[in-house]
Formats: structure tokens, sequence, C-alpha cells
């Protein structure tokens, strides 16, 4: 069985494909925000780490302080951050309405995991699971062509509707 054969194998246990969301939305997990609640913004900031090793964790956004974008609520830790989200959006929402940049390489919608992140060219990209995010890394730039390719055609399908699996989210902060 190839690789692909394997995590297509892995990901059907887990999860399927979109069904209620309108097309072309943000995904939004169980807990009702973009990028399940971490500022989008603070990612810029970041130190990222090299590929290969594990990035350091999202910035929790606060539930007091959001902004709604592309049909979703987005929170950030500071207004300051706010402010510039609302300045270009588009600079800091993650590529893909927030699935993993790998599953749409694959052809397909599937959370992104705030926590398993990469910026690229100015760009935030996000993956689904750790396993998923070595399938990414093997060759980033090829993987970006597949998803730059395959997003023109999947853009406009429905949302995924599924939870990020493992994980909970411990944002936005009360």
């Amino acid at each position: 069985m190839t690789r692909f054969s394997l995590l297509i194998a892995g990901a059907a246990t887990a999860l399927t494909f979109a069904s209620a969301a309108l097309a072309g939305q943000q995904y939004v997990d169980p807990t009702g925000y973009a990028v399940s609640g971490f500022d989008v913004v603070a990612y810029f900031d970041l130190a990222q780490s090299p590929v290969g090793a594990d990035q350091p964790q999202a910035v929790p956004g606060d539930k007091d302080i959001t902004a709604a974008y592309n049909g979703a609520v987005f929170a950030f830790s500071s207004e300051a951050n706010k402010a510039k989200f609302l300045a270009d959006p588009e600079k800091f929402v993650p590529q893909y309405d927030g699935h993993c940049a790998y599953g749409v390489a694959q052809g397909g919608k599937v959370p992104g995991n705030p926590n398993l992140w990469r910026i690229l060219d100015g760009k935030l990209y996000l993956n689904i699971t750790p396993n998923v995010v070595g399938f990414w890394e093997e060759d980033i730039p090829g993987n970006l062509q597949l998803s730059e390719t395959n997003w023109v055609s999947i853009e406009g399908d429905a949302a995924s509707d599924r939870p990020i699996p493992l994980y909970e989210s411990t944002a936005p902060v009360q």
C-alpha cells in the first residue's frame, strides 16, 4: 500500500468531507471560531521552526476581542492584532479557508489544526495531524503546486464540518 493510500484510509475512518457550511467559507470547528479561536495575526510574530521540527504553539485569542470575516468569527489576543487584521484580513487568514494544506493537495477539504502551521511567502498554512505535516514537508513546493491547482476546483465546495482529530482547542481565552 502506498503512503498516499495509507493516508486516505486513515483519514477516511476519522473524517468525511463537508456538508453543511456554505461554499468558500472558513473552516470553523466546534469552538465556533475560525482557527479554533487562535490569533491569526500572532502567527506572524512567532519564531518559525525549521522543517521537521514542531512549531511554537499558537497564541490564544480573547473571546472579547473578535472580528467577523468570510462568514466566521476570528479571535485576537490584543486590540492591536485585531486592528492589523481588519486593515488587511487576506494577509492573515490561513490559506484554503483554514483547511489542511496537504488535504487540499490531495483534492479535498479536511480541518486544519492551528498548532500545525507554517508560514511560506507570507502566507499561513495549516495541516491536520503531525503525520500529515510529515507528508506535507517531504515536498512543500510540489504540495503547494498541487494545492493551488486543486483549490480552484474545490474552493466552492462546502467547508469541512468535522472536528480536528485528537485535538481540543484551549482558545479563545475566557
